[in-house]
């Protein structure tokens, strides 16, 4: 069992080399290919080099592109052009272009490549029924593994495509699947706060978990997102009192976005400074594994940085309080931030009199972000605002009709669903663009400093052999 440390990395990848005899070769990349769980090195593409049979019998058949399958035993390659069979043709291109690659001593032959830590021993079983091994190595100096993000849990795997969208997560960095997801849903939710809407997303994610509409069937693994958004959807209007509009089915918990605006835009900023802190939090985690204590002291995305932010929430706090002993210490903290933040940049810039401007502009793009970037958490005020303001105008157009006879009540009913779905959906649109835009530039923006390399496993289903018919039972009649 994975501890929650675990949880917070991508897999641990480990060097190996798949070793065969010459002439057990095939079976053993039959077995590698049909695990999907090694990422070989060399070409395995046809088209890469010299075409082999497979790849000419490919070419002479002139099919599109299909999905490749390998055979459990070497196939005759004109029986399968004969019948057509791009994908067997296909996956046998594969296979000549990885076996072409390998590096052969005297009977043997090697590929090396990577495979996570967890699937190297149900590998090596799979490779010694086939005659072949799996040999550790040790990782090659100066060469990050590939990275990839654990998905095996239903929650995990709709929040990927979060992080896959920006990039791909350095491989010693941390994994920041599920804090990334929460905090998307949580900002979504303080914009889109309505309960009557939310409740609508939870319905629409369980009828996406129920695999309806068919022709969305490929987003059923991003239920639990959907879901998500909906629950805090859904609290954000309890606390708002909003319910398809300030309708008065709830009463408000917490504040009226329209009465007390300026109340919301200070818990805004408040929610997107703790996000900034975060993501500084990661930050110097991530620096540290990837250059030591030194990249992460002087980073601007590390302690640097992070001195500097914290500074200039000191000095806020102490200018609104009037305590000058808060605004003493958030200068000097700010201070130190730009001494640490300008060796660093100094340093990378090669010194010199261009290297010192270099750095003071820098230095200076450092402050207008953090400040900038603070404030843009406002806009989690503002959307909100705007999503209770157009429920208020919805509402209101609807009691003014409801109160003029039963054709102002015809027309007030569908002013009101009209103009909730209207709002809905704009408003989800819009709210989801705007918490993908905060998580982006304002929070990776600073958990990440480089970007990683994607692990993209070799993986081509064994085709299952064709199961002949059972005899004829015969009966013997006896005289």
């Amino acid at each position: 069992m994975n501890s929650w440390a675990d949880s917070l990395t991508p897999a641990r990848m480990r060097r190996v080399a798949v070793v065969a005899p010459r002439a057990v070769l095939r079976d053993a990349l039959v077995c590698v290919a049909d695990a999907g769980c090694v990422e070989l090195d060399g070409a395995g593409e046809p088209g890469h080099g010299t075409p082999g049979p497979a790849a000419r019998h490919l070419q002479a058949l002139g099919s599109g592109p299909v999905s490749p399958l390998l055979s459990p035993t070497a196939p005759d390659l004109d029986a399968l052009r004969e019948a057509g069979r791009a994908d067997l043709l296909t996956g046998e291109a594969q296979l000549e272009a990885y076996r072409e690659a390998a590096v052969r001593h005297g009977t043997v032959a090697a590929l090396a490549g990577w495979c996570p830590a967890a699937e190297v021993r149900h590998l090596s079983a799979r490779l010694a029924q086939a005659g072949g091994a799996l040999v550790p190595l040790r990782a090659p100096r100066g060469i990050d593994p590939p990275t990839r993000l654990d998905d095996t849990s239903t929650v995990r795997r709709s929040l990927v495509p979060l992080v896959r969208t920006y990039g791909t997560v350095p491989y010693t960095d941390v994994d920041p699947t599920v804090p990334a997801g929460i905090a998307y849903v949580a900002m979504f939710g303080m914009m889109f706060g309505d309960a009557g809407h939310g409740l609508l997303l939870l319905l629409g994610a369980l009828v996406l978990r129920a695999g309806r509409p068919r022709r969305l069937a490929s987003l059923r693994p991003l239920w639990p997102f959907l879901a998500g958004a909906g629950v805090t959807s859904t609290l954000a209007g309890f606390a708002y009192g909003e319910f398809f509009g300030p309708t008065g089915v709830l009463p408000v918990l917490w504040l009226d976005p329209l009465d007390e605006p300026m109340r919301l835009l200070g818990a805004a900023i408040a929610v997107g400074a703790v996000l900034l802190a975060l993501a500084y939090a990661a930050g110097i985690v991530n620096r540290w594994r990837e250059g030591g204590p030194s990249r992460a002291l002087y980073a601007a995305s590390g302690i640097a940085g992070a001195a500097v932010f914290l500074g200039l929430a000191v000095l806020a706090a102490g200018a609104v309080t009037h305590l000058p002993v808060l605004v003493v210490c958030g200068a000097l903290l700010v201070l130190a931030g730009l001494v640490l933040a300008g060796t660093g940049l100094f340093t990378a810039s090669g010194g010199g009199a261009s290297g010192a401007l270099q750095t003071g502009v820098q230095l200076f793009d450092v402050v207008i972000r953090i400040g900038s970037n603070t404030v843009s958490f406002a806009r989690l005020a503002a959307f909100g605002l705007t999503h209770a303001a157009l429920g208020a105008v919805v509402w209101q157009g609807t009691t003014a009709l409801t109160g003029s006879g039963p054709a102002g009540v015809v027309a007030g009913c569908l002013v009101f669903v009209l103009g909730n779905a209207l709002t809905f959906a704009l408003e989800a649109l819009v709210a989801g663009v705007q918490a993908l835009r905060l998580e982006f530039y304002e929070l990776f923006s600073r958990v990440f400093d480089a970007e990683g390399r994607p692990f993209r496993p070799w993986h081509v289903p064994t085709e299952a052999p064709a199961v002949s018919p059972p005899a004829p039972h015969v009966m013997e009649v006896t005289t």
